[in-house]
């Protein structure tokens, strides 16, 4: 069972992934949205701030101020990767259990973040990417390398996405470095005519970022073999595609103490 009425704050209400997590709140019965910090508005009602649901809920600036004075279970962050750490960092000394959406983060990061958890004793997920279907690409794309180890990956976002390569490309490499032997791909004496024009290198796989508008978020993996290619392709067509996981990251912090990294983790 679901622990019940787990208080929660929101930092990044007017982002669109924020905007999608403050219906998704306030419309589970077992969460409450007790306030939300945004980079200005500090001292209104989320429902003053054009274009945000008609809600009593307080906006706050200061998130330290903000946890203090309301004393949440979870942390849902879904700012810049500029900001994700730091929350992270003030969400363990109030005793608050983060779930970030952000990326950036080093894996000295993580290993110094999984620390503070475990030193707090509290839970906290940072996820590359809420989506299920997403998470499962990247599972299916770990057991492929085994069999099919020449692999590139081409991920696609809207144009105002700060970062590239995306979080989840970075860390569907990461998963197959796990089972694959590092090799060089494609010719030893290629030439790039155009500097960048076969993508980031990680471990010898190729990793190719698009941004365009009209894009969310889309990935492919793709496998290539003797005679045969296999491409695994994942699709957000919009937000709401990760609200289930940020749901399932919320539910799952209150029972963990320690820092996991990936959804991958707590799929089965």
């Amino acid at each position: 069972m679901p622990e019940q009425n787990i208080k929660i704050v929101i930092a990044g209400p007017r982002g669109n992934m924020g905007s999608e997590a403050v219906k998704m709140v306030t419309s589970t019965d077992h969460f409450q949205l007790v306030a939300v910090v945004d980079s200005k508005n500090n001292g209104k009602m989320l429902g003053e701030i054009e274009g945000q649901p008609s809600l009593d809920i307080p906006v706050y600036e200061d998130l330290a101020v903000c946890l203090a004075e309301h004393e949440p279970q979870v942390l849902i962050d879904l700012t810049a990767p500029k900001f994700g750490r730091k929350h992270m960092e003030i969400a363990f000394d109030h005793g608050v259990r983060p779930v970030v959406g952000t990326t950036g983060f080093s894996d000295q990061d993580i290993i110094e973040l999984r620390k503070l958890a475990e030193d707090k004793k509290l839970g906290a997920i940072i996820a590359p990417n809420f989506a299920i279907g997403a998470i499962l690409m990247m599972k299916f794309a770990q057991s492929a390398a085994k069999y099919l180890p020449d692999v590139e990956i081409i991920e696609k976002h809207h144009d105002r996405k700060l970062d590239a390569p995306s979080g989840t490309a970075i860390k569907t490499a990461q998963l197959i470095q796990e089972v694959r032997s590092s090799k060089i791909q494609g010719h030893l004496e290629e030439k790039e005519e155009l500097a960048g024009a076969r993508g980031a290198n990680f471990d010898g796989m190729h990793i190719h970022s698009v941004r365009l508008p009209g894009l969310v978020a889309h990935q492919e993996v793709i496998f290539g073999g003797q005679g045969q290619t296999l491409t695994l392709r994942h699709d957000s067509i919009n937000r709401t595609s990760f609200m289930p996981g940020i749901q399932l990251s919320v539910d799952t912090v209150m029972n963990i103490d320690t820092l996991i990294y990936g959804l991958e983790n707590i799929i089965e």
